[in-house]
């Protein structure tokens, strides 16, 4: 039997509760040493935060929101937090009530956050804790040295893990550590497990451990955990289990650290093959505590609000990445380079089955990058299925993404798509093998934003070689990107160079030289030295700054000078570049293997004057009708018969031509030039 344990969100409900700030304070009065105006002011204001902690904890789970009314008032003490907000009924309207609660009880929530940062734990994040740790864990000394201490905050963690282990009577326990800001709270979790049980074995894996910690060679680790798996888990931790449970042989363990004999032994035996994706099974959800989660509005953003607000069932289409090219990438690694698909109809089987887990009809698709043509396949199958959805993915800004390819997305429930335009410069995005081009992302973009699809763009900079000029150029790009309203959301990442990745490989290919430092712990990132391009750091504040502004649809009119306390070069880039690419943007004909599929519902049909026949359509949105020829109206009935949603065999457009000229004896070429095919494409005759 395996049970699942949120310990992350059953310590924050506990910490933010009127019971824990009320001890929280309490503490915090009877230190000694200076304490900060901020401090002293939510101390003056302890029975308002006490007051309010519960409602507005219940209120962001989502079970309180008639209390919207109250909170979008004057309700909230205000601290620092509340110091940068925006007109508020810019931002929310006068109906935006609920947004707006929301978003000024994150914000209480901060103020809260950094006063237990100030005053209980420095290391303290509501994702990620002691994140500078995991970052730079080259050492287990600094580790180790914290966890020693220990506060209000760990001591409830350690409260409730006590608990559920005396609950479940676990023989083995398994973290899985994604992050760096993971790291510390798991090693914590593990140290009070072996001081308490030591009986309980003990298992680490994750997306951490998989990048960081796979070259191990830190015995210390070994006095808190008991083994460490790498990449997918589900087959390390088979066999780990059968040699714990049933007692088979050790050396069947796969891709396994483990400590005999004083020694770290790594076992990885070849004979055992990974899960295949379409056999993965499906995620199960029993056992974690929906009702409690709660979400924050963080920024008044409509997409990058998805990160924190709303539940969102997690589901990968595919296992890795289809292009596997990006030299900045970890393509090295089994969970980038390994492409696995599952089939269409499976990942509707899983979908539903995680409704009726959840009851949560909203899904984020955690791929690196969803492989288009099976996010074509799968919007048909949602549709076919009738299984009503709002999902969002991560995608390359590829050619495939066409209008109607948008509009199939959107019809399914596709909501926002997140993708890499990372540097926005030509040289460098052929540099690191993007594949794409900027006037392809614009278009693209364009294709997306029309079909109603919300965008984020991943930004990058300090890529090697990259210039000043290039940078700012960049930054203009991203400007016309959303003045244009092509982009709604974006964060700019300062490039970090991976021992993983190609350039991590072979810096010298990139122009730049590893800097090589000894690690007895973790080791991902690797600095490096960069001779040709700028002194990247210095504009990490200013692109940060037009960003935000940027995402708040504000200072589109500011000079690039506007947004750096020192000299920067004016753009090369001319101010109309992206109007330009989608003027000179047209919709290539379609390929002759695309699929015709035809969204709508059936037309009813009447006589209309001079022997011609008229088809009614009623859609969800609108209702329309053409007039055609008896010939023509009847094959257009049989066309829609045949590339209806619910048909498995989908028409060609190669074979819908032929059978438009066979049977009418016209020329399907003067036909698509109509108004009744533009009427019919215009409202639901997609061609993807």
């Amino acid at each position: 039997m395996v049970e699942q344990f949120d310990l992350s969100i059953e310590t924050f409900v506990s910490i933010f509760s009127k019971q824990t700030l009320q001890q929280i304070f309490t503490e915090v009065k009877t230190k000694n040493g200076q304490k900060s105006a901020e401090t002293f002011r939510m101390l003056n204001l302890e029975t308002e935060y006490l007051a309010l902690i519960d409602p507005v904890i219940t209120f962001l789970q989502g079970k309180n929101n008639a209390f919207a009314n109250s909170l979008s008032q004057n309700i909230l003490p205000r601290g620092k937090r509340f110091d940068s907000i925006a007109d508020l009924e810019w931002l929310f309207g006068t109906m935006g009530i609920g947004d707006k609660a929301k978003y000024l009880s994150t914000l209480f929530i901060e103020d809260i956050g950094d006063f237990i940062v100030e005053n209980i734990d420095k290391n303290f994040g509501f994702s990620r804790y002691a994140e500078q740790i995991g970052l730079n864990a080259i050492n287990f000394d600094k580790i180790e040295s914290e966890l020693e201490s220990n506060n209000i905050l760990t001591n409830k963690m350690y409260t409730l893990l006590d608990e559920k282990i005396q609950q479940s009577q676990p023989r083995i326990v398994g973290f899985t550590i994604p992050f760096p800001g993971n790291l510390l709270a798991a090693l914590k979790s593990a140290k009070f497990i072996k001081e308490k049980y030591p009986d309980i074995i003990i298992v680490f894996g994750g997306g951490f451990v998989n990048t960081e910690i796979r070259n191990l060679n830190e015995k210390k680790i070994f006095k808190y955990i008991d083994y460490l798996c790498l990449d997918d888990g589900e087959m390390p931790l088979k066999k780990l289990l059968d040699f714990i449970l049933k007692g088979e042989n050790k050396e069947n363990l796969c891709r396994t650290y483990c400590f005999e004999n004083n020694e770290i032994t790594y076992i990885n035996n070849p004979d055992f093959q990974d899960i295949s994706h379409n056999e993965i099974g499906t995620p199960n959800y029993s056992g974690l505590p929906i009702e409690k989660y709660v979400s924050f509005l963080e920024i008044a953003n409509p997409m990058h609000r998805l990160w924190s607000d709303g539940f969102w069932n997690k589901i990968t289409i595919a296992h890795g990445c289809y292009w596997h090219k990006c030299s900045f990438c970890d393509t090295s690694l089994d969970y980038i380079k390994r492409y696995s698909c599952a089939d269409v109809g499976e990942l509707c089987n899983r979908i539903e089955s995680i409704i009726a887990q959840t009851g949560k009809r909203t899904f984020h698709f955690v791929d690196e990058a969803a492989p288009p043509t099976v996010l074509r396949d799968l919007a048909i199958e949602l549709l076919r299925r009738n299984i009503k959805i709002s999902w969002w993915t991560n995608i390359r800004f590829e050619k495939t993404f066409s209008a109607d390819f948008c509009r199939l997305l959107a019809e399914s429930g596709c909501i926002a798509v997140s993708g890499g335009l990372e540097v926005a410069s030509d040289r460098l995005l052929a540099m690191m093998q993007k594949g794409v081009t900027v006037e392809q992302v614009a278009q693209v973009c364009k294709n997306l934003s029309d079909a109603g699809i919300m965008i984020h763009a991943y930004l990058m900079y300090g890529f090697p070689t990259q210039t000043a000029q290039e940078t700012l150029d960049s930054l203009e790009i991203v400007r016309q990107l959303f003045e244009q309203r092509l982009v709604q959301s974006g964060f700019w990442h300062r490039f970090t160079m991976t021992i993983h990745s190609p350039i991590g490989l072979n810096p010298q290919a990139f122009n730049v030289k590893k800097v090589d430092i000894k690690s007895s712990f973790a080791q991902n990132d690797c600095k490096h030295e960069d001779p040709i391009g700028c002194d990247h750091d210095m504009f990490s504040f200013g692109l940060k700054k037009a960003l935000y502004n940027f995402m708040h649809e504000q200072c589109f009119d500011f000079e690039m000078q506007d947004w750096f306390d020192f000299r920067v070069p004016k753009t090369s880039i001319s101010a109309n570049l992206i109007s330009t690419y989608l003027s000179q943007y047209s919709k290539s004909t379609p390929s002759p293997q695309s699929k015709t599929i035809w969204i709508n519902s059936k037309p009813s049909i009447s006589e209309a004057k001079k022997n011609n026949l008229r088809l009614y359509f009623d859609t969800k949105q609108s209702h329309f009708y053409i007039e055609l020829s008896i010939i023509e109206a009847e094959w257009v009935v049989e066309i829609l018969n045949q590339t209806n949603i619910n048909c498995l065999n989908k028409l060609s457009f190669e074979n819908l031509v032929s059978s438009y000229e066979t049977t009418t004896n016209l020329n399907f070429i003067e036909f698509s030039k109509s108004k009744n095919w533009k009427l019919l494409r215009k409202n639901g005759l997609l061609i993807v």
